[in-house]
């Protein structure tokens, strides 16, 4: 395939994965708009985010079992248009049941869509282009940030909570019929499992898959960058606005700031990964991520503008997922690509309702409203992140032993 062809698919799974991506990063600022229109009490707030999360961890449970059956178009235009779907659900709701309702359908595609999107990217460009290719693909979180959260929350404003369920499902459907007139066929990974002899085309099964090593060892990897990252994300803006004084006015400038540097930075780090290997940006973030953290939240002021802290922890996660999700793509074999990234897509949910979970039990609320406990957080947060670079030693070491046998057996064979 050429270069061309393989920017054109890449931008357009970035535009997919903008809409998954804006889809779930909307709804928890608009709170406290939807639970007056709806009358929630906004104790019961974290019930909405939760029931996203909890069905895109099912449905990558459940789509690890049949999504590499499929053409990849034509999987991925499907669950994009369940997502669509679920989305205008949402502007529909009239009290929390209905609206959590609606959050479980749209997490039930959005899920898949994450692993199809990613599955596409690994299938299409070569490793030594891969991490580029990815940075360019996150980099819709950053654009999510950036643009499309600031704008949803003007819409709120605008025009009530509503309005932005149904902009983003108009949207997905834009993105949806973009998509389709675009792509290609993405058959490639059923024509590799039926001539590997895989059972009726589909490679590896889900427990298959989990008996290998290697596969357990970059789950477990997964799980600990998410936990890392949400042991700590759920109280960030609580600790800023009422711990550390930070005006609600400038929170939306806070994380402008934040989405433009991660937008870089993903940029950035796919080239870094590209020459220099997974582990090494991920010892790099890490150290980043620790300063970091202990600086912004683990003594009780930071000795630093909050802007710097909020840039910082931005820059630092931005390299540590892109060196992350490059070396994951590598660690599945073609034919088994979407099972694989499906059930990551459920560790990865699973592992960040573990790490806010966590947080919760370790913070406590004072008389005059402020929460104890940030220190603990974030100590726990910076010990899981120092472990991720020594887990992403362990699978690329395991990814190039694996390598090395298959180009072996290749060449016993005579297989170029």
């Amino acid at each position: 395939m050429s270069e061309v062809s393989e920017r054109r698919i890449v931008f357009v799974v970035g535009a997919v994965q903008f809409v998954n991506i804006l889809d779930f990063m909307m709804v928890m600022p608009m709170g406290p708009d939807f639970a007056r229109a709806l009358g929630i009490p906004n104790s019961q707030l974290g019930y909405v985010g939760g029931a996203y999360t909890a069905a895109a961890s099912v449905a990558g449970l459940v789509g690890a079992s049949f999504l590499d059956r499929f053409d990849r178009k034509r999987a991925l235009g499907f669950a994009l248009l369940g997502l669509s779907l679920g989305t205008a659900l949402g502007g529909l709701a009239r009290g929390l049941p209905s609206l959590m309702a609606a959050r479980i359908f749209a997490g039930a595609f959005g899920g898949p869509a994450t692993a199809l999107a990613m599955s596409i990217v690994a299938d299409v460009i070569p490793p030594a282009r891969r991490g580029k290719a990815m940075g360019a693909v996150m980099g819709a979180f950053s654009a999510a940030s950036v643009l499309g959260v600031p704008a949803g929350l003007e819409l709120a404003r605008r025009g009530g909570f509503r309005l932005p369920f149904f902009s983003v499902a108009v949207l997905g459907l834009l993105v949806w019929a973009f998509a389709m007139s675009s792509l290609p066929p993405l058959r490639a990974h059923l024509s590799l499992a039926a001539r590997a002899g895989g059972r009726g085309g589909e490679g590896a099964g889900t427990l298959e898959l989990l008996a290998r090593p290697t596969i357990l060892a970059s789950y477990a990897m997964t799980a600990l960058a998410m936990m890392a990252g949400f042991v700590l994300i759920p109280n960030m803006s609580a600790h800023l606005q009422v711990n550390l004084g930070y005006p609600r006015a400038r929170l939306g400038l806070l994380y402008l700031a934040g989405g433009v540097v991660s937008f870089f930075a993903m940029r950035l780090a796919g080239r870094l990964v590209d020459r220099f290997g997974s582990y090494r940006v991920a010892v790099a973030a890490a150290s980043i991520v620790a300063v970091v953290t202990w600086v912004g939240f683990g003594l009780p002021r930071p000795p630093v503008p909050i802007v710097l802290v909020f840039m910082g922890f931005m820059l630092s996660n931005s390299l540590r997922n892109v060196a992350y999700n490059t070396l994951t793509s590598k660690v599945p074999k073609p034919a088994e690509r979407a099972r694989f990234m499906s059930l990551q897509s459920a560790v990865q949910h699973a592992a960040s309702a573990i790490g806010a979970f966590l947080s919760a039990r370790m913070l406590h609320e004072l008389p005059d409203g402020r929460f104890d406990g940030m220190r603990t957080v974030a100590l726990t947060s910076i010990s899981l992140a120092l472990l991720v670079p020594v887990a992403m030693r362990i699978v690329e070491r395991r990814v190039a032993a694996e390598a090395e046998g298959d180009a072996a057996r290749a060449r016993a064979f005579g297989v170029d």
